[in-house]
């Protein structure tokens, strides 16, 4: 059953909010460390006092609110999600992944350019946000694949395509293993990995430098990650307790993952902390990181698009990429990073307009 779903949240929920950023225990500083040690304490502050007194929850809640929004239940889990139908008869039907530390609200930007032509079809990760938390071990990329292969089938679309970054990527990747009658194609924002094994590489300079990159965060897990993949219950205690930890937490990759010349406003970044924070999914949401972190990724059986960003992560390398997928268009952005749709949506919609019409036509 789908059922219509509007997002309400308890005044009561803002008003704990509101108690909480008030009697926040901040913690001191080294002088003149900068982000070495993380986020800057004037950094917190400033953006947790505009979360405290500036931002206006009712009215991101409004504009969210704005997209038609679902709720089903699949596998046992809870599913949240957008869907939008385009005018077009003949629109092509394609579902959107967000990753880590993102949210549905990511890609509001990028669904009135899309849904003139295709429709639009945007879930939370069971774990995250109105998905609300996981309920059993076992809940990786590949089960939330398999979940957006029913998600589709319900909504009675049998051929699609899908966008990701981040897990979305992973995500998709999978769901194409899982549907591959039913997946037309991927567009991927983000393609980590190692070079594949038993195959030598002439690279240029730039892919040089992209794949030392890779490499150094295989050797070198960043702490959230290895966090995050480990102990995704210890972390959630401080999360789920403290918004300024939350907060922190987040904004964070929101700086280190972005191009500094991005315009994502405070109102952006505090609607998607917000999410975390209202749905109790700090814990949940990092749970996806251990479940998935042994997983393999098959051959993926369906034509790739790949938009890479210069402030990404880890920037894909085509040569191997093409060794490994089937790729038929390769952009290479001069502005945006790991939150592409928040920092480029003009761009990033018209880059997915122009993939998945190359794939129609062929």
């Amino acid at each position: 059953m789908i059922e219509p779903f509007t997002i309400t949240v308890p005044q009561t929920d803002l008003d704990d909010l509101a108690d909480r950023l008030a009697r926040t225990r901040w913690p001191d500083e080294l002088p003149g460390v900068g982000w070495d040690h993380g986020i800057p304490l004037a950094r917190v502050r400033e953006l947790a006092e505009y979360w405290a007194t500036g931002f206006d929850w009712r009215e991101q809640e409004a504009r969210l609110n704005q997209l038609p929004q679902y709720v089903t239940e699949i596998d046992g889990q809870r599913v949240h999600f957008v869907h939008v139908r385009s005018a077009r008869e003949d629109a092509l039907p394609l579902i959107f992944t967000h990753g880590w530390p993102g949210s549905f609200a990511e890609f509001v930007e990028v669904v009135e350019p899309l849904s003139a032509q295709f429709h639009l079809v945007i879930p939370s990760i069971p774990g995250f946000g109105f998905s609300g938390p996981t309920h059993e071990t076992g809940c990786g990329v590949d089960r939330v694949a398999r979940a957006w292969a029913e998600l589709m089938s319900r909504l009675g679309y049998d051929r699609y395509g899908a966008h990701g970054g981040d897990f979305g990527s992973g995500i998709s990747r999978a769901l194409a293993v899982a549907a591959p009658s039913n997946v037309v194609g991927l567009h991927l924002t983000y393609l980590p990995g190692p070079p594949p094994p038993g195959v030598t590489f002439e690279l240029d300079e730039e892919d040089t430098r992209r794949l030392a990159r890779i490499k150094e965060l295989m050797a070198n897990r960043p702490a959230y990650q290895a966090l995050q993949a480990t102990r995704p219950q210890t972390i959630a205690y401080a999360l789920t307790d403290s918004p300024v930890g939350q907060l922190a937490w987040i904004a964070e990759k929101y700086t280190e993952w972005t191009d500094p010349s991005s315009d994502i406003s405070m109102d952006e970044l505090l609607t998607n902390v917000s999410l975390y924070w209202f749905t109790g999914t700090a814990g949940s949401s990092a749970r996806l990181t251990k479940e998935t972190a042994r997983q393999a990724s098959p051959p993926c059986p369906v034509p790739i698009g790949v938009a890479v960003f210069p402030h990404d992560i880890t920037l894909a390398v085509r040569a191997h990429v093409e060794h490994l997928y089937d790729v038929r268009r390769w952009t290479e952005f001069e502005h945006g990073g790991h939150f592409s749709a928040l920092e480029v949506p003009a761009q990033l919609a018209a880059d997915i307009t122009a993939f998945f019409q190359l794939v129609r036509s062929s």
